[in-house]
């Protein structure tokens, strides 16, 4: 198996369509296949703009997997807003550096006609109850237009069938995005996809803002006042560690004193059916566990962020 050293600097090979890929894959497994067992296969799928969160999650998959396959892919069905899509960065090339450095073998660039050779697709996937809260409620349509292209590069990275090697094929997520990690796992069991799902931890700032390609638009004095965002989540934290009431209300009060950060929300959660856990977060010791979520708007620029509790 190889692993960041071993491909650290090597320029990872850049196909731009299905069959290219699908090419690509094969020869990586037939070159890197382990003489006995099971080849491993790994996919990152990305928006590219790539940042050191996505270098960690790269980085985490290469050490996993015998061949390693980044997708990037500016996806205009989850953007409800055409000119967030329009100035979201293109910078493929440095792109390619970062991954190069994390050590991917091939990258997936494909153009929208071949994501969607037919334009838009009539067949959707719907997110359902799942996909209409948080981040739904602020963007409808988000999360199916995430699930579409998401079911695509599945299909698109999926080991292909003429290998004479049994392959085990996983795709990594960032938790940052924990309603869009929730939604592929429920797809992926819904629809059987042969994949398995694996979640990489949130890379933050060295003073906790959670990493994003959104940040590179927040001023210096913005940057600083989502800082509120942490401070919240930790504070909650500290509260369900000692197993205290997590008084939610009082920690949401703290974006009160950041006139430039306006919350969204500030809601515990099922971790696994995002349920709105309304129990013990005010009056009784916290118990259990709970994936707490935040959005909040600084300026322009929408930031999510999200802390597991006891777990």
């Amino acid at each position: 198996m190889s692993t960041p050293a071993d491909t650290a600097g090597r320029t990872p090979r850049i196909v731009r369509t299905a069959a290219e890929l699908s090419a690509a894959i094969a020869r990586a497994i037939e070159f890197n296949a382990p003489e006995q067992g099971t080849a491993t296969l790994g996919l990152v799928p990305t928006m590219g703009a790539l940042h050191s969160g996505h270098e960690s999650l790269v980085s985490t998959a290469r050490a996993h997997n015998d061949v390693l396959v980044v997708s990037i892919f500016v996806n205009e069905l989850q953007f409800n807003d055409a000119q967030d899509f329009a100035r979201y960065p293109r910078t493929l090339e440095a792109d390619v550096e970062i991954l190069a450095r994390a050590g991917a073998d091939i990258v997936f660039a494909p153009q929208a006609s071949t994501v969607y050779p037919d334009g838009r697709p009539l067949i959707k996937i719907d997110s359902g109850e799942l996909g209409s809260k948080f981040e739904g409620a602020s963007r409808p349509g988000h999360f199916d237009g995430m699930l579409a292209v998401v079911a695509k590069l599945l299909h698109f990275a999926m080991p292909p069938a003429t290998l004479g090697v049994p392959v085990s094929y996983r795709a990594y997520f960032g938790q940052k995005d924990a309603q869009q990690l929730v939604l592929i796992n429920r797809m992926v069991a819904d629809l059987n996809y042969p994949v398995e799902i694996c979640s990489v931890p949130i890379i933050r700032s060295a003073e906790g803002l959670a990493l994003s390609s959104r940040n590179q638009f927040l001023t210096a004095e913005q940057a600083k006042a989502a800082l509120v965002i942490h401070r919240a989540l930790s504070l909650v934290k500290e509260r369900a560690e000692r197993h205290e009431p997590l008084y939610l209300e009082d920690a949401a009060g703290l974006f009160e004193m950041e006139p430039l950060v306006e919350l969204d929300y500030f809601e515990l959660v099922d971790p696994r059916t995002l349920q709105e856990l309304a129990f013990n977060c005010q009056d009784t010791p916290f118990t259990g566990e709970g994936l707490l979520l935040v959005a909040a708007r600084v300026g322009e620029v929408r930031l999510i962020d999200n802390m597991p509790l006891g777990y």
